[in-house]
């Protein structure tokens, strides 16, 4: 579907104060931090840090063009990705460990939220991105909004892309109500004991599956332009992991039942045993062709006719290298 006439909701809260209110509102939240589940209590003003391992200041490990995300996100010109350091999850096989759980080295990647604005103004302008796609974003939400105020000024105007293991606070999701045009969170987990053994995520289901329903509130479907390219709406992806461990069948009818069939899901099989993945047992191979196969005969199933079922192409494709210098996704400039 096309919309005629898009503007990126934060710049009405910007015209309207309402904008640089919010990122108040939330900067003072980190003085005694709740913004996401963890609610750690920390005073991130004077550096002292949570679960999350982070300060006052975000942390950018990377940004780039990516090419690699779903055809309504990365579109002809790329997604204006920019990869946040640490994370408010501990998941085992995380294919971005590297700045995911690595913390001593990604608080030398900290920045000013005017820099962390020219940055997305520069994968606007210079790099010519169709949206900002902010990777791990949930710890880092008071200072995101703050640099989308700064970065308005400056020119930004394309969408915001908030793409989130959806173990997001349901209060900080209120304030990004108008802020953020397009959210990609994931539904990793339909089993809390799972969600707890393999990520760290004491009750994940129990704040998953609300985050998502609001997000789902917020922006509604996906909506896009006359090539296809996202402007607003929510894409909810599912990576299928080995042995059901994502219990697949219960989270994919609990979306199509409990929010809506018209949702747009990216149900990924890209799975690879990274990080202490090959350690386990029931996590150290990639996926199967039949569990492949049976995931995406649930989703024609359920009636999910929105979206994508990635092929089993080589999953070390998917992987990035965030020690190279450059574009951590080599095979995305080839």
């Amino acid at each position: 579907m096309g919309a005629m006439g898009f503007e990126a909701g934060y710049l009405k809260l910007y015209r309207s104060g309402e904008l640089e209110r919010r990122a108040c509102r939330l900067e003072g939240r980190l003085a005694r931090c709740d913004i996401c589940p963890r609610q750690c209590g920390v005073n991130r003003h004077n550096g002292e840090t949570g679960f999350c391992r982070s300060g006052r200041l975000p942390i950018v490990s990377s940004y780039c063009d990516h090419h690699g995300e779903e055809p309504a996100i990365s579109g002809r010109h790329g997604s204006g990705t920019i990869f946040f350091g640490n994370c408010n999850l501990r998941c085992i096989y995380c294919q971005n460990y590297q700045i995911s759980q690595a913390p001593d080295a990604q608080r030398r990647k900290e920045m000013d939220c005017r820099v962390l604005a020219e940055k997305m103004v520069y994968l606007q302008n210079e790099l010519g991105c169709h949206n900002i796609n902010l990777v791990s974003p949930s710890h880092f939400v008071p200072q995101i909004v703050r640099a989308v105020f700064e970065a308005v000024s400056m020119g930004l105007r394309v969408p915001l892309v908030y793409n989130t293991n959806a173990y997001d606070s349901m209060d900080t999701l209120g304030e990004l109500d108008g802020i953020i045009d397009i959210y990609l969170p994931d539904i990793k987990y339909a089993s809390d004991v799972l969600a707890m053994k393999y990520s760290q995520a004491r009750g994940y289901v129990g704040y998953a599956r609300p985050a998502i329903r609001e997000m789902y509130r917020q922006v509604g479907d996906l909506i896009t332009d006359s090539h296809g390219v996202a402007q607003k709406g929510i894409i909810v992806r599912h990576l299928i992991l080995p042995n059901d461990i994502a219990g697949s069948e219960e989270s994919l009818a609990w979306l199509a039942h409990e929010v809506s069939r018209t949702i747009t899901v990216s149900v990924m099989a890209q799975y690879y045993p990274c990080f202490r993945a090959l350690r386990v047992p029931l996590l150290s191979r990639k996926i199967s062709v039949a569990e492949r196969r049976r995931v995406a005969k649930l989703v024609d199933e359920l009636g999910l006719g929105n979206g994508w079922i990635q092929q089993l192409q080589a999953p070390e494709y998917y992987l990035p290298d965030f020690e190279v210098k450059g574009h951590p996704f080599e095979w995305a400039n080839g």
